[in-house]
């Protein structure tokens, strides 16, 4: 999959891309003045099936909206990220995704990782929401251990919205 952010990315929006990409075995690149057809065609030329577009709000990842190759909008939702400093250790050639939420299992297909139901380590586990968020993405490493990396997702919108 292929990541990008939005025209002029704030640093921590930047760092989240990084950060996602380093964690799931994609491309990051910085969007500058590429429109969405350029996007697209960056995305075939480096081999990526997918592609995202991180937006953000008054300098903080808010939004990601994940495309097809083709142009095709598959999933948005609404986000709050929390990004660390601190090495990952994840394997994403060996990553899995491990989902209590049925509305996101299409995670599986879009980030390209077998969805099983129950992994000791190097997983991505999607839990249900608690107070006001829809959901958590916690990425487990491969010791086993949570990281300090988070996706917080708020709401999963219509592709109408």
């Amino acid at each position: 999959m292929l990541i990008s952010t939005s025209r002029k990315p704030s640093q921590k929006t930047r760092k989240f891309c990084k950060n996602f990409a380093h964690s799931t075995d994609s491309t990051s690149v910085n969007r500058g003045k590429m429109n969405m057809r350029d996007l697209l065609l960056k995305a075939l030329a480096e081999d990526e099936v997918n592609l995202a577009v991180v937006n953000e709000i008054k300098g903080n990842p808010s939004k990601i909206t994940f495309y097809s190759n083709k142009g095709d909008i598959l999933l948005t939702i609404l986000i709050s990220v929390t990004t660390t400093n601190e090495r990952l250790n994840i394997s994403p050639s060996q990553l899995k995704i491990v989902s209590e939420v049925q509305e996101l299992n299409c995670l599986s297909d879009i980030l390209g990782f077998e969805l099983v139901d129950k992994a000791e380590d190097n997983y991505i586990h999607i839990t249900g929401g608690y107070d006001d968020l829809f959901a958590k993405i916690n990425f487990i490493n491969k010791f086993g251990e949570k990281t300090d990396f988070q996706i917080n997702i708020r709401k999963i919108l219509d592709n109408n919205d």
